[in-house]
């Protein structure tokens, strides 16, 4: 019984070794795998996501800002025409006056 508890206990030894070579391996395997992305990534010429978000956010804000100058715009271009209406209505007035006949005295 005594061997065989020891063959037992031998084999989960070398089974135990084997698992943590196999995952040294592995860590090695996508240690190499990364790297080599990495290389073909920076040949390519990728941006990072930290660029990306950077950018979008600043696409955002120039976004947001392009639709506020724009309701600012449209407000004063609205304001001008109403000005423009007022003196215009105001010379329809006086040039109706003035073209007005005078009543007859008499």
């Amino acid at each position: 019984m005594d061997s065989r508890n020891r063959v037992f206990d031998d084999a989960a030894r070398v089974a135990g070794g084997a698992m943590g070579a196999l995952a040294g391996v592995r860590r090695e395997v996508e240690t190499l795998v990364r790297h080599q992305i990495d290389r073909i990534l920076s040949n390519m010429d990728v941006v990072s996501r930290d660029e990306f978000e950077a950018v979008r956010e600043m696409a955002a804000t120039a976004r947001r800002e392009q639709e506020r100058l724009e309701e600012r715009v449209a407000a004063l271009e609205a304001a001008l025409a109403g000005n423009k209406e007022k003196p215009a209505k105001a010379k329809t007035a006086s040039r109706a006056k003035a073209t007005k006949p005078a009543p007859k005295e008499g």
